[in-house]
C-alpha cells in the first residue's frame, strides 16, 4: 500500500502525514479488516539504515512511515519536502489506545521488562477498560521463540500490536513474522514508550520536543550510555543531509545550465 503523499528521503520512503491523517488510515484498515504496518524515522535509524540492509528492508516495506524525530521534519523541509508535523511514535501509541477504547478495538503489548509491560497493561485497564487488552508479553526472548510469540499474538484477537523493543530487533521481528501476524490489522514499533507510560523514564517537556531537544533530555538521563550514540549518530545524520543538499543544488544548477 502506497500513498500520494510519500516522498524519497535519503533513499527511504517517508509519508507527509499529520497525526489525524495517520489515525484515519489505521482506522480504515481495521474497519475494512485489511493489514498495514507502521514505522517511524529518527536520525539514528536513518544512519543505521545506511549500512544495515536488513533493517532497511524491514523499514521500507512498511505501509506508513512517519517522521518521529523533529530532526527528520526539519531535514525534510531543508531538502525541499513539506512535512506537516512530527508524528512521534509515543504520541501515536497513546492516541491509538484511546481510539481503541472508543472503537472497542483490542491491543497486544509486546516488549519491555515483565514488571514494565504489566504496569502498562494495568494503567490502561484502569484508565480505560481491560476489554482493550488482547494480551501482553515482555520483550526478552530468543530468535527461536519468535515464531511461537507471533502465533500467540495472531491468535489473541488483537487488531493492534505495539512492539516496545529497541531497533533493529522490533522492525525485523515485525517484518520476519509478517505472514504469521496477518490476523493483526495494524502493527507498530514504539521503542521505549512502555517505560514512559509505566513511569520508569521521563519524557522531555513539550518545549524541548518542539525544539528538537528530546534527544538531549534523554542524554541527560543516561549520559554514559548515550553520549557516543548521539555524538556520532547525529554528526553522521547532519553529514548525510548536507551531502544530499549539495547534490540537489548541483543537479539543479547543472540542469538549468543545459
Amino acid at each position: 500500500m502506497t500513498y500520494t503523499h510519500r516522498f524519497n528521503f535519503l533513499g527511504i520512503p517517508l509519508d507527509a502525514l499529520t497525526m489525524k491523517e495517520t489515525i484515519s488510515i489505521i482506522d480504515d484498515a481495521i474497519r475494512l479488516n485489511s493489514r498495514i504496518t507502521h514505522v517511524v524515522l529518527n536520525a539514528g535509524k536513518v544512519v543505521s539504515m545506511q549500512y544495515d540492509q536488513q533493517l532497511k528492508q524491514s523499514v521500507v516495506s512498511c505501509d506508513i512511515i512517519n517522521a518521529d524525530g523533529q530532526s527528520i521534519v526539519w531535514a525534510s523541509r531543508f531538502l525541499g519536502f513539506k512535512i506537516p508535523e512530527r508524528v512521534a511514535g509515543a504520541d501515536l501509541m497513546q492516541a491509538l489506545v484511546l481510539h481503541s477504547f472508543i472503537k472497542k478495538y483490542k491491543c497486544f503489548f509486546l516488549g519491555g521488562k515483565e514488571e514494565i509491560v504489566k504496569k502498562v497493561v494495568s494503567i490502561y485497564s484502569q484508565k480505560y477498560s481491560s476489554d482493550i487488552i488482547a494480551g501482553y508479553r515482555n520483550g526478552y526472548f530468543s530468535e527461536e521463540e519468535e515464531e511461537n510469540i507471533a502465533l500467540e499474538i495472531s491468535n489473541s484477537g488483537a487488531q493492534i500490536l505495539f512492539v516496545a523493543i529497541s531497533s533493529p530487533k522490533k522492525e525485523n521481528f515485525m517484518f520476519n513474522n509478517r505472514h504469521i501476524l496477518s490476523n493483526v490489522n495494524f502493527t507498530m514499533g514504539v521503542g521505549g514508550t512502555f517505560d514512559i507510560i509505566a513511569g520508569f523514564t521521563k519524557r522531555a517537556p513539550l518545549w524541548m520536543q518542539n525544539c528538537g531537544l528530546e534527544f538531549f533530555y534523554r542524554f541527560l538521563q543516561e549520559p554514559r550510555r548515550l553520549w557516543k550514540r548521539y555524538l556520532v549518530g547525529n554528526s553522521k545524520f547532519i553529514f548525510l543531509i548536507l551531502k544530499k543538499k549539495f547534490y540537489l543544488l548541483f543537479f539543479r544548477s547543472f540542469r538549468n545550465s543545459i
